[in-house]
């Protein structure tokens, strides 16, 4: 167990993007228990939707009805369960007490896939889950043991730590920005099946920088769109917890640049005898990259809080009185955001934080001057 351990936390060293770190996990851990499908999802940690997934073929085939149990049924071993369980990962047989038919989810897309048992887990890290992890055994193998679902829970922390790592590593500087407008993508749903009708310019260059950051080809509707669309569609008629955790039907994905789009889906009304969909993409606003980019640099509760503030143009006399705290804590908490972040005052902080990872903004949008 130590061994699988080291050799994970050597992986995430050595992994140069999320990408490589996760087709290399997946081999590593069909070494320490076998199995026949996998897929590991990178999610944003506010509404638990896809940015991206890496998924073998066995489950590609079925990843669209995976989404639809996930956002819009309950079932076992739920995803968002598991990210607010003690333990973070569950086993279907075991789950079931050896029967997983009780579980529609297995009835109606594991099993017709030729699956026989199912092992996920929540990727926690910081108190924030950022992957999903799905294991599948083929019907001619055993289901997962207790000592399996033990040793990938224990896995659990180092697996979710690199992968927090490694979707987090900060963009190049000379990385070039997209710079693109918003667009808009036209998407009908008939059933579970979803399909492309029709795209803005924008949103044509905004599809192809997310298939080119999952290493898709043009016929496979990129997951974080999937995501967004069976959350909009099932979030009146759903569990209704989304709704009520707050968890819109958006997500926000770090393109291969290092820039971040903002994905977001809202449900059509009209006649047409099958659901339709908005689907829109915009350059990721502070308000959706600003939490991602603060667990990068590692920033603590307190000076998220600040780096929205300084962000907003407060002065340190304004962001003491916001939070209560005293202006030399606030000059305390500044010291260390710079120490963090390697720069040495507001504005060049500000100036990196928009250079490297949005669009150049316009002398309109300049942040104002310090005091």
């Amino acid at each position: 167990m130590n061994n699988i351990k080291q050799r994970i936390e050597r992986l995430a060293e050595q992994a140069v993007s999320s990408k490589e770190f996760r087709l290399a996990l997946l081999a590593h851990l069909r070494e320490a228990f076998p199995f026949e499908g996998a897929c590991c999802t990178v999610v944003d940690p506010r509404t638990l939707l896809s940015a991206g997934a890496v998924t073998e073929d066995g489950v590609e085939a079925i990843h669209h009805r995976l989404f639809e149990f996930e956002y819009g049924h309950r079932d076992y071993n739920r995803f968002e369960d598991l990210a607010e369980a003690d333990r973070s990962a569950a086993a279907l047989g075991l789950a079931t007490n050896g029967d997983p038919e009780r579980s529609a989810r297995f009835r109606e897309v594991l099993q017709p896939a030729g699956f026989g048992d199912e092992m996920r887990a929540a990727l926690v890290s910081g108190g924030k889950c950022w992957g999903f992890l799905t294991l599948l055994r083929g019907k001619d193998q055993p289901l997962f043991a207790a000592e399996e679902l033990a040793l990938l829970t224990s896995l659990v922390p180092a697996i979710a730590g690199a992968l927090r790592r490694t979707s987090l590593d900060l963009a190049d500087e000379s990385a070039e920005e997209p710079g693109l407008e918003s667009g808009v993508l036209i998407v009908e749903a008939d059933g579970v099946l979803l399909s492309e009708l029709a795209a803005t310019d924008a949103a044509a260059h905004w599809l192809a920088a997310i298939r080119e950051a999952e290493g898709i080809g043009d016929e496979v509707l990129p997951r974080p769109i999937r995501a967004v669309c069976i959350r909009a569609l099932n979030g009146e008629t759903g569990t209704g917890k989304e709704l009520a955790h707050g968890k819109a039907a958006r997500t926000c994905v770090r393109l291969a640049g290092g820039s971040y789009v903002t994905i977001r889906a809202d449900r059509l009304l009209g006649k047409a005898s099958s659901a339709q969909l908005a689907v829109i993409f915009e350059q990721a606003q502070p308000a959706d990259r600003l939490p991602l980019i603060a667990e990068a640099y590692g920033l603590s509760e307190r000076e998220k809080q600040l780096l929205v503030a300084v962000v907003r143009g407060l002065s340190t006399h304004e962001i003491s009185r916001e939070l209560h705290i005293s202006v030399y804590t606030v000059q305390d908490h500044l010291k260390s955001i710079f120490a963090k972040t390697g720069v040495s005052s507001r504005r060049e902080l500000i100036w990196q934080l928009f250079s490297r990872y949005a669009s150049p903004i316009s002398t309109s949008e300049r942040p104002a001057g310090e005091s």
